[in-house]
């Protein structure tokens, strides 16, 4: 059921924000324009989310969400990415949405911070404000709404691993949405990981016959083109129809670890599940390889 291979994962950047909104509508909306576009394979940055707040979890007392943005690397080159998209996300995908608020969420108190003025506080345009709120400190933009945008001004930054992921292969498309959704579903309850795009259905290969697209559809466990490759090349089981990839990033290996040895727990037993794997290329792309073997499952869930 389970192959004994590796997830290969790699080092970023990453913030922790909590967003609150006065109502489900503008939440999701300032949650779906601050994580969209996964596009660290351009060199941009990628969000996703953590987990949704109830009004007693918040620091306002509304409702919530807590989002992660991360950047590949962790110089001073990702460093300086990580503060300029956070910027426009934050300006483009929650100022404007109204009656929204962000708070630093960081489980840590780190020494590492960036102050938002420059690339969030200056939308004021010199009518922004600096106060005192829920024992913190906020920067207070007006905008035309009728209320102003609060960002606390300090926002912290950490290392975290991103990357981590696991394929399933599953008997048609239908039991791939439902299990993949099951996945995904998993990572929202679990504290510090974040799912990147939810259900994936395009995994990708790095080596690609086009290089101005960048990642290219990863052929070989593409289930329609199984009839269309050599049997050597197509990696497609008879009975798979579909293999859709749940991609997840954490503030720590362990957190990472945890996340799949849960998802595989929750969705080992369903109806439609052929298989489950993970993608690595041999060590070329991360520093990290976390064993499938070493995630305390049973040795009765492997492929052995």
């Amino acid at each position: 059921m389970i192959d004994d291979t590796f997830c290969e994962a790699f080092k970023g950047l990453t913030v922790q924000i909590m967003i609150t909104a006065e109502d489900d509508l503008f939440l999701n909306k300032a949650m779906c324009n601050f994580t969209a576009l996964p596009s660290t394979v351009f060199g941009h940055a990628e969000g996703g989310i953590v987990k949704w707040l109830s009004e007693k979890e918040t620091v306002d007392g509304r409702k919530g969400v807590i989002t992660q943005l991360w950047v590949t690397g962790t110089d001073e080159i990702a460093k300086s990415k990580l503060y300029k998209y956070l910027g426009r996300r934050v300006r483009q995908g929650i100022l404007v949405v109204p009656t929204t608020a962000v708070f630093d969420a960081y489980p840590e108190n780190l020494k590492s911070k960036f102050d938002v003025m420059d690339n969030v506080g200056h939308c004021g345009d010199g009518y922004e404000i600096i106060m005192k709120k829920y024992k913190r400190q906020f920067i207070s933009i007006p905008i035309m709404m009728g209320h102003d945008f609060l960002i606390q001004q300090e926002v912290s930054y950490g290392e975290g691993i991103m990357g981590g992921n696991l394929w399933l292969f599953c008997d048609s498309i239908k039991a791939g949405i439902k299990i993949g959704r099951k996945a995904v579903s998993v990572i929202e309850k679990i504290d510090d990981v974040s799912s990147i795009f939810g259900v994936c259905s395009a995994g990708s290969k790095p080596e690609t016959n086009f290089p101005e697209i960048g990642p290219s559809t990863n052929h070989q466990y593409c289930p329609t083109l199984k009839s269309r490759l050599a049997q050597d090349v197509s990696k497609i089981p008879p009975e798979v129809k579909s293999v859709p990839e749940i991609v997840f990033n954490a503030l720590s290996l362990d957190a990472m670890k945890k996340s799949m040895k849960e998802i595989i727990e929750s969705i080992i037993d369903m109806e439609g599940l052929i298989k489950i794997s993970s993608g690595n290329y041999n060590g070329r792309l991360g520093s990290y390889k976390i064993y499938m073997k070493d995630l305390g499952l049973p040795n009765k869930y492997f492929n052995l």
